[in-house]
């Protein structure tokens, strides 16, 4: 069940003058991702075709994330009114897909699935944060405000189911830490570099991953702040097994905000040309 429509969100009040154009081009990409939600309960309901519960979560997952796409489209579409969000959501959708014609998880295992998952939700759950925190375009603060407390309520859905398969499935530490982690270097795929070109550059220009990578990339990292990461950090831990609090994880979260700082300095380096 929806938590918000978008209709109720207060959308009269949209500021113009306070539109950053270097979130516009973010948010046009993850409208076209949000939307394409179905393909993955899809898949998540073909790994667990014989579990009729999660099956059901994993369909209204979907209709959120749905939802989320389309208001991120309407938003964008408001800031940047020559931009087609239906149009670039289909030029993504005839460039990027997923496997769903499956019968088991490419992580190995339901539990694996669901790690994988809970890695998505903390990723997409502290962007929207981030991004609420970053904008002062009063519509779209509102919208990412509640896109984020979605993201964190999938994430517990997922966490809960998780923990019932885990106790079946009996995965270590070390295997769920191998593949969370796994997830998380996984952001750097296709799904966002193609988002990214479909959505923000012209139809005639030849789709390059480390071209699109890096634009993404170098715009969303530079939106994230410490609090950001310490809470990310806290529910990679909670996942993998760790104590979500105390002085292991603060060390965890301080590493881990040099290594984006790091990796966006990368990346800023590749989009301009200068890398070396």
């Amino acid at each position: 069940m929806k938590h918000w429509r978008i209709d109720d969100m207060a959308w009269e009040q949209f500021d113009a003058s306070r539109v950053d154009p270097e979130i516009v081009l973010l948010v046009k990409a993850a409208s076209v991702v949000e939307r394409n939600g179905t393909d993955y309960a899809t898949y998540l309901k073909n790994v667990f075709t014989d579990d009729p519960d999660f099956r059901m979560a994993a369909q209204n997952w979907s209709v959120e994330e749905v939802q989320h796409g389309d208001a991120l489209g309407r938003w964008a579409m408001l800031a940047e009114p020559s931009w087609d969000y239906p149009a670039a959501f289909a030029r993504y959708r005839a460039a990027y897909s997923i496997p769903i014609e499956v019968d088991a998880s490419v992580r190995g295992s339901r539990t694996g699935e669901l790690i994988a998952r809970c890695m998505v939700e903390t990723g997409t759950s502290s962007f929207y944060t981030a991004l609420a925190d970053a904008t002062g375009e009063p519509v779209l603060k509102a919208i990412c405000k509640q896109i984020a407390a979605d993201e964190y309520r999938h994430f517990k859905l997922f966490y809960d189911h998780m923990q019932r398969y885990l106790k079946r499935e009996q995965i270590g530490v070390l295997r769920r830490t191998r593949i969370a982690l796994g997830r998380v270097t996984e952001t750097e795929d296709d799904e966002l570099a193609l988002a990214f070109h479909c959505t923000n550059e012209a139809a005639g220009l030849p789709y390059d991953h480390q071209r699109c990578i890096a634009a993404y990339m170098s715009r969303a990292m530079g939106f994230y702040r410490r609090p950001h990461l310490d809470r990310a950090v806290g529910m990679i831990f909670k996942t993998i097994g760790f104590t979500p609090h105390g002085r292991v994880r603060r060390a965890a979260s301080a590493l881990a905000f040099l290594a984006l700082r790091r990796r966006r300095s990368r990346f800023i380096a590749r989009a301009t040309g200068d890398a070396t």
